[in-house]
C-alpha cells in the first residue's frame, strides 16, 4: 500500500503515485474491465487518478465515467483530477490547435468533465499550459465560481513556469494546489530553472508526467548510457527494474513529485510500488543524471 501526501498546505490529500489515464483509449478495455483495473489500484492504495479534458481525443473522460456509472461506489474511494485549456483539432471547431483560458471555457469544461465523470465534485481542476493570452483575472475568476459552488474542491495549473504561477496566485484567495509538470533523467532543465525551487518554498508537492519519457526511455538508441547506468543502479539497490529506479529517482527530489504512472498493465503499476523501497544515495541519484545529461556537474 502507498502513503498519502498532503499536496499543499490547504490540502488535498493525494496517494504517493498517481494514476494516469492519458493513454486510456489505447487500452483496449470494456467498461467492466476498466471498473476492474480500476479496483486493483484501488487496492494497492493508488486512488488518484489523473486525467484531461482532451485526453483520447477528448474521449478518456467519457469512458472512464462509463466505469463510474456501472460501480458508483468508485468515486467515493477516488481523487479525480482532470485539466482544461487546450483546444485541439480533434474537435472539428477548433481549425488549429491553441489555447483557451477564459472564464466561460474554464467553467463549462468542468461541468462537461462533471458530466463525463458522473460525479458533482472534481477534487482538483488545473489549467493544462500557460497561455500566451492568459488573463489571471478571467481565470480567478472561473476558479472562485467553481469553489464557491462546490464543482471543484482545489486548483492547479500544469506546465507554468514560477512567473506564471506566481501571477495566478497573486489573484487567488486560495493557494494553487500543484504544478503538473515533466520530470525526468531525460527531461531536467526544470530541476534548476526555479520552477521546483517555488514548489519547494510554496510546500506543494508537483506532480510528475512523463517519468519515462513516454518510452522513449526504453527505445531510443541515445538514452543507451542512461539504461546501463539505471541497470547497474537496479542492482545496487536490489531494484526490480529500471522503472522502478526512475520512479525513486524523481521522487528523490526535496519538491516530492508525486509521479504519475500511465500503464494500463496492472502488473507495471504494481511494480511501481516497488519504488517507494528504494532509497538512492546522492551519488547514485548524480550518476543517473550524467548518464542521461552526458556530462558531470559545473
Amino acid at each position: 500500500m502507498t502513503e498519502r501526501l498532503h499536496i499543499a498546505p490547504q490540502g488535498p490529500e493525494f496517494s504517493r503515485l498517481v494514476m494516469g489515464y492519458w493513454r486510456l483509449m489505447e487500452w483496449g478495455m470494456t467498461p467492466q474491465q476498466l471498473v476492474g483495473f480500476i479496483e486493483q489500484h484501488l487496492e494497492l492504495g493508488i486512488t488518484t487518478a489523473d486525467h484531461a479534458d482532451i485526453y483520447g481525443g477528448y474521449l478518456c473522460e467519457a469512458e472512464f465515467g462509463k466505469a463510474l456509472r456501472l460501480e458508483p461506489s468508485l468515486r467515493q474511494r477516488l481523487e479525480l483530477v482532470t485539466k482544461c485549456g487546450i483546444a485541439t483539432t480533434a474537435n472539428p471547431q477548433n481549425k488549429i490547435g491553441h489555447y483557451i483560458t477564459e472564464s466561460g471555457h474554464i467553467i463549462s469544461s468542468a461541468e462537461t468533465s462533471l458530466r463525463h465523470f458522473n460525479t458533482d465534485y472534481l477534487d482538483l481542476l488545473l489549467i493544462h499550459r500557460p497561455d500566451p493570452l492568459m488573463d489571471a483575472d478571467e481565470i480567478a475568476e472561473a476558479f472562485i465560481s467553481l469553489h464557491q459552488s462546490g464543482k471543484v474542491k482545489h486548483f492547479g495549473v500544469s506546465n507554468f513556469t514560477p512567473a506564471q504561477f506566481s501571477l495566478l496566485q497573486s489573484r487567488l484567495p486560495f493557494t494553487l494546489a500543484t504544478n503538473q509538470l515533466e520530470i525526468s533523467p531525460i527531461h531536467q532543465p526544470l530541476l534548476l530553472d526555479g520552477t521546483l525551487d517555488q514548489c519547494q518554498q510554496l510546500r506543494i508537492r508537483p506532480m510528475a508526467w512523463s517519468c519515462l519519457g513516454g518510452g522513449r526511455l526504453f527505445n531510443d538508441a541515445e538514452f543507451a548510457p542512461l539504461r546501463d547506468e539505471l541497470q547497474t543502479v537496479m542492482q545496487e539497490t536490489g531494484a526490480e527494474n529500471i522503472e522502478q529506479v526512475v520512479y525513486a529517482w524523481v521522487m528523490r527530489l526535496p519538491s516530492q513529485p508525486l509521479p504519475i504512472i500511465g500503464s494500463g498493465k496492472i502488473e507495471r503499476v504494481r511494480a511501481a510500488l516497488g519504488s517507494l523501497k528504494i532509497n538512492l544515495t546522492r551519488q547514485q541519484w548524480f550518476r543517473i543524471r550524467k548518464a542521461a545529461l552526458g556530462y558531470d556537474v559545473p
